[in-house]
């Protein structure tokens, strides 16, 4: 359903602060916390004593107490104490590889020796003073395939995001879709069309006129297991598009880290990094605002789709030229899936 040996985004470091967080993930119980000196550290959400969730306790000492008797948890899985118990013969319980990284908790879920950092994706902007980001999550009861559709393929913002970024020349306007190894990237632009409520109002917070002919553009690209950035923006019409000098346009990246939690319902991390008015912080919370009630819109639409595809299993769904994005990020994943599953019947096959 979904690759496992992979980085996904569990949650922000301001979710896991002062005490411990449990979250689903991949179908796995999964309780994250900050244990000695601040090192984040993922562990099954079990207390092995009577089988308590471990998110419903504290931290002291560096240590994860489990809040129903006492039991202490070191970040490895090893049973640490236990008031009035030896604990020496305790079973451990599954830790899981973690990361903290361009201001995110990313988690492996899959096998813990497979877990090489290098493989989260590099976010130049987040360490950048020239750009500035604003985000938040969704808790959405969808596959997340139905969300990297829906980000594959924008035509969808002309109907579901009618009064802020839709508009009809996105119909309009031709796509391209290419394919760069395992990354799928879609790509529209518009030219001399007059920009939607919420470009127009980027436009006017970075000082230029909102009330003037733009050319728009999107750029999609997704990385498995279910990353996707988005290049928008806009510019003066006939100043070079995409390509235009920062002071005739606003641009910015879509973020988008879809992390499943079961087959039915995701976490989805959204957010906005730009590279203009860094520094404006009013801006920042605005266009975060902004945002998120655009992505409130994609959620409604989704769970309501995710009903439909559970009443109506038989019903096959249509391919056009505009799905070919979502298409063929679901090959990637179909091919990821495969490959996890050959090398688990290799292993069971080497084990018997």
């Amino acid at each position: 359903m979904f690759p496992k040996n992979t980085w996904y985004v569990a949650c922000t470091p301001d979710e896991i602060n002062d005490k411990p967080l449990g979250r689903t993930i991949c179908n796995d119980r999964i309780v994250f916390f900050r244990g000695a000196g601040n090192r984040v550290a993922a562990l099954e959400d079990f207390c092995p004593h009577r089988g308590a969730p471990l998110s419903l306790g504290y931290l002291e000492d560096g240590k994860l107490v489990c809040g129903y008797h006492g039991l202490a948890m070191g970040c490895d899985g090893q049973v640490a104490s236990m008031p009035a118990q030896r604990v020496q013969a305790f079973p451990c319980i599954r830790s899981y590889p973690v990361e903290e990284r361009h201001g995110f908790i990313w988690v492996w879920p899959g096998e813990a020796a497979m877990a090489d950092p290098a493989l989260i994706p590099h976010l130049a902007w987040a360490h950048d003073p020239q750009w500035a980001y604003g985000g938040g999550l969704y808790h959405i009861a969808c596959d997340y395939r139905l969300m990297i559709d829906n980000l594959m393929d924008l035509t969808h913002e002309t109907y579901v995001h009618s009064s802020s970024i839709g508009q009809k020349e996105i119909d309009e306007a031709p796509v391209t879709t290419r394919l760069e190894g395992d990354r799928v990237i879609t790509s529209r632009f518009m030219e001399g069309v007059m920009p939607p409520p919420f470009w127009r109002s980027a436009l006017e917070g970075n000082g230029l006129a909102g009330d003037v002919p733009v050319d728009r553009w999107q750029i999609c690209r997704f990385s498995p297991p279910s990353h996707i950035l988005i290049d928008v923006g806009v510019a003066h019409a006939g100043k070079g598009g995409h390509d235009a000098p920062a002071e005739h346009k606003v641009s910015s990246t879509v973020v988008d880290f879809i992390t499943p939690e079961t087959e039915t319902s995701i976490w989805y991390f959204w957010g906005m990094a730009r590279s203009f008015r860094p520094e404006d912080t009013a801006l920042t919370e605005l266009i975060r605002e902004g945002q998120g009630k655009i992505f409130a819109e994609d959620l409604e639409m989704l769970e309501q789709q995710q009903r439909n595809l559970l009443a109506w299993p038989e019903r096959k769904l249509l391919k056009l030229n505009i799905d070919a994005g979502g298409v063929q990020s679901r090959r990637i994943i179909d091919r990821l899936l495969e490959a996890e599953r050959t090398s688990d019947n290799q292993l069971i096959v080497r084990e018997c």
